[in-house]
């Protein structure tokens, strides 16, 4: 290695005997130092002038380094500011490389289904009801313990978050709800799981878990489910473990703490919508996957590795077997092996073909595969048998009995089971009469819809509720009716402001979020602030449903002697305040931005292009 003038000469030299390398001589320009160096090359030319007492180049770098320590940013902004010219320059007078896309070879993912399998073995018998009870009893029928994750890639690839859709076999495959309760055994139906709110609600709760900013720790989670106890401590934590391990992961190693505000009341659980939930978190992960902001995929990849299993045959179209749901219980070790072995003499994933495009509501879900098996012949028909539920709601619908059978031919048919009944997919001809009013009526929804597209239109309702951000206040509405009670009950507890006028605002070390109220139609918006590692997030949020059609532009700007920091985004919705790490763009304020009361000054201008809801 040579160095002059500089330049780098790295030169290699054939070593001699038969190798016939050539002689490669490779030049390469320096990358230009940064603001330190500056600094302490001047500072040790003088250190050195006046102490020629000292002991040479160790101590004068030494002095420098508390020097520079001690400088505050406006006496480093001389060599900061030429460290910037000098990389500006560096960076316009260096070749053009060709940018090599990155592509993921290796799947790394916190989905791991074989340690929810070890923990479900050493379940009592007491246990296992408490997990029945709360609706998550389909994971008891749990047989796989591996991801198959060259799949998994596979499917990611092909995985549309915009659309919330799997491009394969030349078909777009739409996932919703119902094929999460379908694949899962998970409600589809049920009131929104909203993790947000104030902290102070679970503060004695984050206490319990030893809950830190990382998260809550899944060996502790798994040395209580240890514990033979079935009460509402163990159902708190079998849903947190199964959530942080198997179908809601993110891409860190603990359980995200905001999972405890939807788990303050246990009694509840078992109402809520988690198919939606499970989809909708999958769709995030996912989504930050492909934008490269993590390497770590998240969310519950075995249930896309299941649903390809079901969704696609490799046996023709004539071999539709009975689909039993939920079919978590049907795919362990064995099946799966040879699944993939078929799948690799075919020629690899995709050779198949497309089934079960459309089906019918899943009235009851197996726990276990053994009933199949010991299924009598003699309960098996082309029919379908009289369900009371179905025919007492289809009465309430149309105002007159239904007498008969719906007799529907088998060919190419795919069917559910109901216990020891058969019912075929298209159920449907006896519900679709059936409407009942949206869930969110309560929150002033007036819409009237059929059973059958009830989830579609609750997946997209305006209407969805939205948590109050402030502490000790538990009022739940939509963001219309959040909008006037904030106006009414907390008109001191935020900030008021108008569309496009810049703002100046302020949070405290302790602040964690600061509300806005338009002035014009009063939006709800939250700046939110978290704490990392290195320094601040900052971003600001609308308060309303996920799927509400509004879009609002926001500027953050922050100064600090002669340096700014900014960031134009847009505002997600978002039903509540944001916990944990943001899921969103976020402004990341270093520590030394604050002042020397704690202080976060910032500017804030929104503006308003809203859609038509």
């Amino acid at each position: 290695m040579v160095k002059g003038n500089g330049e780098e000469h790295t030169l290699y030299v054939s070593s001699g005997g038969n190798s016939r390398k050539k002689k490669k001589q490779q030049l390469t320009t320096p990358r230009p130092a940064c603001s330190w160096v500056y600094f302490s090359r001047e500072f040790i030319k003088d250190y050195s002038a006046s102490h020629p007492e000292s002991s040479g180049l160790k101590a004068a770098t030494k002095a420098a380094s508390v020097v520079w320590k001690s400088m505050s940013l406006e006496d480093k902004a001389k060599y900061t500011t030429r460290a910037r010219q000098v990389w500006d320059n560096y960076l316009s007078a260096a070749p053009a490389s060709a940018s090599k896309p990155r592509k993921q070879t290796k799947l790394v993912t916190r989905c791991s289904p074989g340690r929810l399998f070890n923990v479900l073995q050493r379940l009592t018998v007491e246990q296992k009801d408490a997990v029945k009870s709360m609706g998550f009893g389909s994971l008891l029928g749990l047989r796989c313990r591996t991801l198959r994750r060259s799949l998994c890639l596979w499917l990611l690839e092909r995985f549309n978050a915009t659309q919330c859709s799997l491009e394969i076999c030349g078909n777009y495959i739409p996932l919703t709800p119902k094929d999460v309760e379908f694949v899962m055994g998970l409600a589809a139906s049920g009131k929104d799981v909203v993790n947000s709110g104030p902290d102070d609600s679970i503060a004695d709760l984050r206490h319990s878990y030893n809950a830190t900013n990382r998260g809550i720790s899944v060996r502790l989670l798994e040395e209580r489910l240890a514990v033979p106890e079935a009460g509402e401590d163990f159902k708190r934590t079998f849903v947190l473990y199964s959530l942080g391990i198997l179908l809601c992961p993110t891409a860190r190693l603990d359980v995200s703490p905001s999972f405890l505000h939807f788990l303050k009341n246990m009694s509840v659980v078992h109402q809520f919508n988690w198919g939606k939930f499970l989809l909708d978190r999958l769709v995030r992960e996912v989504s930050r996957f492909h934008q490269g902001k993590q390497r770590t995929v998240g969310g519950c990849l075995l249930f896309l590795q299941l649903l390809y299993y079901e969704r696609i045959s490799i046996e023709g179209t004539g071999a539709l077997a009975p689909a039993v749901c939920p079919c978590l219980s049907l795919w362990g070790e064995d099946e799966i092996t040879e699944r993939e072995k078929q799948e690799r003499e075919l020629g690899g994933y995709g050779c198949g073909q497309v089934i079960f495009k459309e089906r019918g509501p899943v009235v009851e879900s197996f726990e276990c595969r053994d009933q199949l098996d010991n299924l009598p012949a003699g309960n098996i028909s082309n029919g379908i048998e009289h369900d009371p539920f179905l025919l007492h709601k289809a009465n309430q619908a149309d105002g007159e009995r239904m007498n008969g059978e719906v007799t529907i031919q088998e060919d190419n048919m795919p069917i559910f089971l109901k216990g020891k009944d058969v019912v075929c997919g298209d159920i449907e001809l006896i519900v679709e009469s059936v409407r009942k009013p949206c869930r969110n009526k309560e929150y002033g929804c007036n819409e009237i819809v059929d059973y059958m597209k009830n989830s579609v239109h609750e997946e997209t309702c305006l209407f969805a509720p939205c948590a109050c951000p402030l502490p000790d206040c538990n009022v739940v509405g939509s963001s219309q009716q959040l909008s006037l009670h904030f106006s009414s009950k907390h008109w001191d507890s935020g900030r008021r402001f108008r569309y496009n006028s810049p703002l100046a605002v302020s949070l405290n070390m302790n602040e964690q979020f600061l509300v806005l109220q338009a002035e014009d139609d009063g939006a709800l918006f939250l700046i939110n602030k978290g704490i990392e590692s290195i320094g601040s997030t900052v971003m600001i949020t609308c308060i309303a449903s996920s799927s509400s059609k509004r879009r609002f532009v926001y500027d953050l700007v922050l100064k600090r002697g002669s340096s700014t920091l900014r960031l134009n985004s847009l505002a997600e919705c978002f039903p509540g305040r944001v916990e944990g790490f943001p899921p969103m763009d976020f402004l990341l304020v270093p520590f030394h931005f604050v002042n020397s009361s704690g202080q976060l000054n910032l500017n804030v201008c929104i503006s308003n292009s809203r859609g038509t809801e």
